[in-house]
């Protein structure tokens, strides 16, 4: 049963709340808690009179204790627990501290700190946030769906733990990526926090570690796969498309065999993209973009090699025919400036390959079984890192780029920082400061010849929520390529518009611009689906004026008491 109600004030328009809690209740309702920011009229009508200190603190005050607070940690893993810790107590107190300091902070509540947390999840459990789906209650889905904290949800995040960032099966552990994609929805996008939801498809684990832990909170069981998997992902799928029709659903660290798979199996079905896939391939190619703009070579003339040809590799290299066959190739033409390297070399008819990677065997060329061997024969221009192998971006590969192209552009993408193939310090020695580079995982400032200089991350959180924010605004049906590409040019505007002065060798962004960009993103994705027909929601307004009237904004409403 839901306890309070947003509404709408006739005469202002400005919002607030009733709610039927009181007391110790309404303190523990993180959706609500105010704590020392209760009005004095608020305390005495919901039952809070002494159960707070005297003073009445403004938010920004509570803010300034909060940060405060945060600085005493010293490690990531302290300070992703603190903030999360925080948005369990109070959210929207949570929300203004981490817009306030959202460069900073937002390694910490998402990539990197959140690789650690995912691992000592069972470990360092506090709050249950959002809904668990066990295989064991298939059958209850409808009922676990039923029993979300909001009854109006606009974006749901889900996980099956199969393969969080570079970390593989993390089981119920996983739960905290949706968590944190769903905190970068609101700080970066302003979608209602109380029109969210993540959720944990909990269908087992085959990591030996968790199994093995006595503290492990999910089900103790082998993963489940084949038709068992099949059907359960359906039943979730078509419960969600009932109770919640309109909801744009985001696929999120799902394993090599399903990802694609369950994409195309739902992607019309209801509003739905994968994020490791489609959001991936957009803010890399919007770098690349960038970064071949800088270079003088034009996209169609690069020699491109992507190390890693897993769900998020062959989502990059998608994307990128994509691009090419706007620019003029046919896709056969396109497919051959690619060269994908897995861990067993390159991609040819040899191997065992899932049937996503087959568009990109290459026969022509032998004896390359290393990403050594290909960067010899193919002297790329642009090499891609997908593979959370640590340091395979080797000083002999870069060499051979930097002695055939003037600016080679290259982008280790794996994260945490710890799995990225390359550090930048590293390239740009290597390169003798040419080369053009964004990582997965944020790194310190790079020192180069006495001169310092940030280097772009190619983080996704300048991408999937501006594209939300386009989806919802907008009722898109689904999501077409034609969307993914308007986000993709409108993030390489932004970028090329705003890199002055020390930021002109930038290839995105930074993450401090991330609010700007979201909005930037939402509206050319908005119009994308206007102009296919696909936005069920056509404003009086235009959708520029729309996006900023309906982002949420981190500020305390005033709470009555409900009559009766």
């Amino acid at each position: 049963m839901l306890h309070y109600e947003i509404k709408l004030d006739p005469n202002t328009g400005e919002e607030w709340i009733e709610t039927g809690l009181r007391g110790k209740a309404l303190l523990t309702t993180f959706l609500l808690n105010k704590g020392t920011a209760f009005s004095y009229e608020e305390r005495c009508s919901l039952g809070l009179l002494g159960k707070l200190p005297m003073k009445i603190e403004t938010l920004e005050e509570q803010v300034r204790r909060a940060y405060r607070q945060y600085q005493k940690y010293k490690t990531n893993i302290q300070r992703n627990i603190y903030l999360n810790s925080l948005h369990d107590k109070s959210e929207t107190l949570f929300y203004k501290l981490l817009s306030d300091h959202l460069e900073e902070m937002l390694p910490m509540v998402y990539t990197p700190a959140v690789g650690q947390a995912v691992k000592q999840f069972s470990h360092e459990f506090r709050q249950a946030r959002g809904l668990y789906i066990a295989y064991p209650d298939a059958d209850k889905i409808d009922i676990i769906l039923n029993n979300r904290t909001n009854p109006d949800i606009e974006v749901i995040v889900v996980t099956d733990g199969e393969r969080v960032l570079g970390l593989g099966d993390q089981g119920v552990g996983g739960m905290d990526i949706p968590i944190a994609k769903l905190m970068l929805y609101t700080a970066c996008a302003g979608i209602n926090p109380y029109k969210t939801l993540p959720i944990m498809l909990d269908v087992g684990t085959n990591n030996p570690r968790l199994l093995r832990d006595p503290l492990y909170l999910g089900w103790r069981h082998g993963r489940i796969k084949g038709p068992e998997y099949d059907a359960f992902i359906d039943r979730f799928v078509q419960t969600v498309k009932k109770q919640l029709p309109g909801v744009l659903l985001q696929w999120e660290d799902f394993g090599r065999d399903n990802a694609r798979r369950l994409l195309e199996k739902y992607r019309y079905t209801l509003c739905s993209f994968n994020d490791d896939m489609q959001g991936t391939a957009v803010v890399t190619l919007s770098a690349i973009l960038t970064g071949v703009r800088r270079s003088g070579i034009g996209l169609t003339e690069q020699r491109i090699v992507i190390f890693g040809a897993g769900t998020a590799g062959v989502g990059i290299a998608d994307q990128l025919v994509f691009a090419m066959e706007r620019e003029g190739l046919t896709r056969q033409e396109a497919k051959k400036r690619l060269w994908l390297v897995d861990k067993e070399g390159l991609l040819n008819s040899q191997m065992t390959l899932v049937d996503f990677q087959r568009p990109y065997v290459r026969d022509d060329m032998s004896a390359c079984e290393n990403l050594l061997a290909v960067v010899r024969n193919v002297k790329p221009s642009l090499l891609i890192g997908c593979s959370s192998v640590r340091g395979a971006f080797t000083e002999e590969i870069i060499k051979i780029m930097a002695n055939s192209t003037k600016y080679p552009i290259i982008l280790p993408l794996s994260n945490p920082n710890e799995q990225s193939e390359a550090h930048p310090n590293d390239l740009l020695a290597w390169t003798n400061g040419q080369a053009l580079i964004a990582t997965g995982s944020p790194f310190q400032e790079v020192v180069y010849q006495g001169k310092k200089m940030q280097v772009a991350q190619s983080n996704n959180a300048l991408c999937f929520p501006g594209l939300g924010l386009g989806v919802v605004v907008s009722r898109a049906k689904w999501i077409s390529d034609n969307m993914l590409w308007a986000a993709v040019q409108a993030l390489t505007q932004y970028t090329l518009l705003h890199a002055k002065g020390d930021e002109e060798h930038r290839l995105l962004p930074s993450l401090k611009n991330a609010r700007e960009v979201a909005k930037h993103v939402a509206f050319q994705v908005a119009e994308a689906a206007r102009e296919e027909g696909l936005a069920q929601f056509l404003p009086i307004e235009t959708y520029q004026t729309l996006i900023e009237k309906v982002m949420w904004e981190p500020y305390y409403r005033p709470i009555r008491p409900k009559e009766g």
